[in-house]
């Protein structure tokens, strides 16, 4: 699997209604795009208004199929050249419920040099285990090797649940979820 996000910082007087316009009619485009695990849209007004959606891809072919064909290409058009990250998942957990997510809460942090990456990993699986156990949707912890970072993203039903300190945090326009399990 790889994790992929670009975003875009748009102007203070910007028109969010433009963005959730957007992402109501071109988020079910993207609902059985196959090598998609899930894309979460997630936008937001605080601390800056922000487009910044959110990918679980099965594989990197499935990622370069998606950035080399028209639907990256209308984002492009439409918001800019983005700068794409890239994590490797240290953890993924989709429940089926996923599509009702409506907040998301993603955070970052530095690896120290030298530090003792197994346990740093046992502590990203342990803030996995409480976030799923807090009511979160979906998990996705992110390790990048370039930049020394951890990436954690959350996908919560509601505002009550998402309580996470020093995270930022965004309203989720829709998940489009091909590859996620549906509930029995």
């Amino acid at each position: 699997m790889i994790a992929m996000q670009y975003g875009f910082v748009l102007p203070a007087d910007y028109d969010m209604a433009l963005v959730r316009e957007r992402i109501a009619t071109k988020g079910p485009l993207l609902d059985d795009l196959p090598g998609l695990v899930f894309k979460a849209y997630l936008h937001a007004e605080t601390p800056e208004k922000s487009y910044a959606p959110f990918y679980l891809w099965r594989d990197e072919e499935a990622m370069h199929g998606f950035l080399n064909g028209p639907a990256f290409a209308g984002v492009a058009r439409a918001f800019g050249w983005p700068s794409v990250q890239t994590w490797t998942p240290w953890h993924a957990t989709v429940g089926g419920d996923i599509r009702s997510a409506r907040i998301a809460t993603r955070s970052s942090a530095a690896i120290s040099p030298h530090a003792a990456l197994a346990e740093r990993h046992a502590q990203e699986q342990a803030y996995a285990r409480q976030a799923l156990a807090q009511g979160a949707l979906a998990v996705v912890i992110g390790f990048e090797p370039v930049t020394w970072t951890i990436t954690r993203l959350a996908l919560w039903r509601d505002e009550a649940a998402a309580e996470t300190p020093a995270a930022q945090r965004y309203h989720v326009g829709h998940v489009s979820a091909p590859g996620a399990r549906r509930p029995a």
